[in-house]
């Protein structure tokens, strides 16, 4: 196939190819709807830049790039992406590096937009975060041309790409085991959305666990919203025979379901015992105090940072374990019956 040039790109776009190298290089020169106009253009037609235009261009763009496929009204209430940029942002301020973050609806657009930024050399980089099954993003990431990038994820969910990740499997499982020890044989998992691999292998880990304890275990769905998790609760502690243990996906529906617990007139932890995922200062801000699943989300983002400017150096890279979670026991987790 023929390598598509700026020619090909000014014909299909009716303009000159001075404007299309303009637009390409995120220089002065074309109005916004024109540069917008080429890059699509550029990105449906698959150019990329030559090694040869590569070394004669310079430097690096001394940015990195994070695409975030989420709603961005369901953004703003999880703490997790907040302390997840801060350490990002720590590892990028030492390096005079900046982040370009963008919010798209689906897969599909955050795949453009790697197109488009290496059409254009907007980045050096990109950070992939919330992995799939049979993940499109992937394949696109480890062609040869494509942006360095690293994947925020277990390693069964990478391919190959370097990954950073925590071991939620063990951390499921350890939570179940708790649980049990303490007297719960009816326990409710409020999970995010199924999706997400990370859901999946909670879900794999939960489903074992209770099987291996002979305990019964049930998984409610949900948006990681506050709303459906409120939802997610009333529907589980209105039921016949209600679970006396839930753990959340998030600490956003861990709260939720607190206020819900006590709409409802179920005491916790006497009645039924909460824990939360990602354990955040708004853990520690309920009455009474969440117990939660913690490990250190800024660490985890200034690690995941570090591998990839070692992946824009041209490392391999490999498989990173950053954390296992590990519980934090509070006011909202007791012996059954206590």
């Amino acid at each position: 196939m023929a390598r598509i040039t700026i020619a090909d790109i000014a014909k299909q776009a009716g303009v000159s190819t001075g404007a299309v190298s303009y637009a390409l290089n995120n220089r002065p020169g074309v109005s916004d709807e024109t540069r917008a106009r080429v890059l699509a253009i550029a990105a449906e037609l698959g150019w990329a830049p030559s090694s040869a235009a590569r070394s004669l261009s310079g430097a690096r763009t001394e940015t990195v790039g994070l695409v975030l496929a989420r709603e961005a009204d369901t953004l703003g209430v999880e703490s997790f992406y907040m302390q997840f940029l801060a350490g990002i942002e720590s590892e990028l301020t030492k390096r005079s590096y900046g982040l370009l973050l963008q919010v798209v609806p689906d897969t599909e657009s955050e795949m453009r937009t790697y197109r488009s930024w290496r059409a254009a050399r907007r980045v050096d980089g990109v950070v992939v975060v919330d992995p799939k099954e049979h993940d499109p993003r992937i394949e696109l990431l480890s062609a040869p041309d494509a942006l360095p990038a690293v994947v925020v994820g277990d390693p069964s969910l990478a391919g190959g790409l370097p990954s950073v990740w925590t071991d939620d499997a063990a951390a499921m499982r350890e939570s179940v085991r708790y649980l049990a020890a303490v007297g719960h044989r009816r326990i409710a998992r409020v999970a995010g959305v199924s999706g997400f691999g990370h859901t999946m292998i909670r879900d794999t880990a939960f489903r074992a666990e209770v099987e291996d304890l002979g305990i019964e275990g049930t998984i409610s769905r949900t948006d990681y919203t506050a709303v459906q998790g409120a939802g997610a609760t009333r529907a589980l502690l209105t039921q016949a025979e209600r679970p006396s243990a839930i753990i959340y996906d998030n600490d956003v529906m861990a709260v939720a379901g607190l206020g819900v617990a006590s709409e409802v007139g179920v005491r916790v932890p006497e009645d039924v015992s909460i824990i939360a995922w990602d354990d955040s200062p708004l853990c520690e801000a309920t009455f009474p105090r969440l117990s939660a699943l913690s490990h250190d989300v800024t660490r985890y983002g200034a690690h995941v940072a570090r591998r990839l400017f070692d992946r824009m150096d041209g490392e391999l890279g490999g498989s990173f374990l950053d954390s296992v979670p590990v519980l934090r026991t509070r006011g909202t987790t007791a012996r059954r019956g206590a």
